[in-house]
């Protein structure tokens, strides 16, 4: 053990094996089935629909920066999807659950600062911008709900999006591939309260046009919202931090477009 090796160094990669976007189909399987497993627990109240968001809405992002954007994307839909017929008191609307567990996996992995992928966030990013005004507009123009209230009401949403739009997104991604695990957890919260809040932005925007929730709703959601969202980013940062630990330690190939 104590002759150091004359050779060059090698670098292991996955050759083989059947994959999605670089990702195993054995690694989304499993993940699939983590967000499948998380999505009978519910984690708050849904103002406004009286129903609850389950605990895998936490770990949406974590799915994209382990698989990456598509295969993460594609592990979460699956696993959202399954959810709604085994636990159908953690989802207010089947459509609005697997886009927005789609759009949470897919941001998480377009927060990329090089690399062919590193532009993803820009179509994406006006894509967003597009379901925030299709979101706040028929609040304020068809429901006559008051701006004030849908700034408050909103906060989760539009401080995402301004975040991810900031160099934020590419500091949460260079703290997430660090290799001290304090700054990875810190790389976690901040880019779980993007990419979920994200994620939350799109399904809202689907659940309001079936509910459409009045002012006080807005208003109640003001200090609320941000309280559960919290909660979200605290499970993915927990969750996160322990599961990139131990696949660093037991050194399993990454998928190619992994963040971590």
């Amino acid at each position: 053990m104590s002759i150091k090796p004359a050779g060059e160094e090698r670098e292991v990669k996955l050759l083989g094996g059947a994959t999605v976007d670089g990702a195993p189909i054995a690694y989304l399987i499993v993940l699939a089935a983590v967000v499948t497993g998380l999505a009978l627990i519910p984690l708050s109240v849904v103002l406004g629909s009286g129903k609850s968001f389950p605990m895998s809405q936490g770990i949406y992002p974590l799915v994209g920066w382990i698989l990456g954007p598509i295969a993460g994307a594609i592990a979460s839909a699956i696993g959202a999807s399954l959810g709604i017929f085994i636990a159908p008191h953690t989802t207010t609307v089947p459509l609005a659950t697997v886009l927005g567990a789609v759009m949470g996996s897919f941001a998480a992995g377009a927060m990329v600062a090089a690399g062919p992928r590193r532009n993803w966030w820009l179509p994406l990013s006006l894509l967003l911008f597009v379901i925030y005004g299709f979101y706040g507009g028929r609040a304020v123009l068809q429901n006559g709900v008051p701006v004030y209230a849908v700034v408050l009401g909103s906060f989760i949403n539009w401080s995402a999006l301004l975040l991810f739009l900031l160099p934020t997104r590419r500091l949460a991604a260079s703290w997430i591939g660090h290799q001290d695990l304090r700054r990875v957890a810190s790389g976690l919260f901040l880019g779980t309260w993007m990419a979920a809040g994200l994620s939350h932005l799109t399904a809202a925007a689907i659940v309001y046009f079936v509910v459409n929730w009045p002012e006080a709703v807005w208003l109640a959601m003001a200090p609320l919202a941000p309280l559960e969202h919290l909660a979200r980013c605290v499970v993915g940062t927990v969750i996160g931090t322990g599961v990139i630990a131990g696949l660093r330690a037991i050194g399993l190939v990454k998928p190619a477009w992994a963040v971590y």
